[in-house]
């Protein structure tokens, strides 16, 4: 048994600023536990078109608002209490709300590494 805190991960590279937020890998690749857990702040008023193609990821909101659209154009709210699963690889547009920042906790399978960072320039969407 081992316990983590946000502030430990903190100064490590476990914590990333990914553009428009930030992640603090709580669980890698290297903790042997065949996933990944993150707790994922997502900056208000960004947006960041993303498309895992290696990882199916679910989010479930902890605080704040946001959304997520699918590339049909569906937009979906998120608030506290509610869960988004890309369980087909989904590319996606991810939202800060308005005014708050959108705070998850963010499930990978495979685990991540830890270092990886997105590429928000990438017109194809933002992939690891």
């Amino acid at each position: 048994m081992f316990v983590r805190s946000l502030l430990e991960v903190e100064s490590t590279q476990r914590f990333v600023d990914w553009g428009n937020g930030t992640s603090h890998r709580l669980l890698t690749l290297q903790d042997n536990m065949g996933f990944t857990i993150c707790h994922t702040v997502v900056r208000a008023g960004s947006e960041s078109k993303l498309h895992y193609r290696n990882h199916l990821e679910a989010c479930y909101c902890i605080e704040g608002e946001g959304e997520v659209e699918d590339m049909a154009g569906n937009v979906f709210p998120i608030r506290k209490g509610d869960i988004y699963v890309l369980d087909q690889h989904d590319p996606h547009y991810l939202r800060g709300g308005k005014t708050q920042d959108l705070v998850l906790v963010s499930v990978f399978n495979p685990p991540l590494t830890g270092s990886e960072k997105h590429d928000l320039t990438n017109p194809e969407g933002s992939a690891y």
